[in-house]
């Protein structure tokens, strides 16, 4: 099973910005603090960019390449990308919504998702523990054929 996480603007320097938001946990470690929870055997691999159009080229290689599903933070772009809502829409892989922070607790901008329609489900409010749900729970669904 291959699932990429899929990390939108800002996100690179998550373990240094704003540790009480995002927590300790960078980019560089994520993949092997994932590992440490999940079971099923899987390739993970982590992506980020700050840029909509490299996401967006990013997701359709998953999709060239047959990648089962996409744990996905788009940051920012989950509140204004109706392009990278398309996108994750036509190619159809699954994916889980994935926000570190609680978005409800938040300004009210950050209540409303581009990407939330076409998801397995939304993760919000766990710091960094919400990728390892979103794994988890991406590979339940596609094991049950989701």
């Amino acid at each position: 099973m291959k699932i990429s996480i899929v990390n939108g603007p800002n996100l690179k320097y998550i373990g240094q910005r704003e540790p009480d938001i995002y927590g300790n946990v960078s980019l560089d470690n994520l993949k092997n603090y994932i590992n440490q929870y999940i079971k099923t055997p899987c390739q993970i691999e982590v992506y980020q960019s700050n840029s909509e159009g490299a996401l967006i080229d990013y997701l359709e290689t998953l999709w060239e390449n047959e990648w089962d599903g996409i744990v996905i933070n788009a940051g920012a772009y989950t509140h204004t990308s109706i392009a990278l809502a398309d996108c994750l829409s036509w190619i159809k892989l699954p994916y889980v919504e994935v926000h570190l922070s609680n978005i409800y607790a938040r300004e009210t901008f950050r209540h409303k998702s581009f990407l939330s329609a076409k998801a397995i489900g939304v993760i919000c409010g766990f710091g960094i523990y919400g990728y390892v749900l979103g794994v988890q729970a991406l590979i339940k669904n596609i094991e049950q054929g989701g």
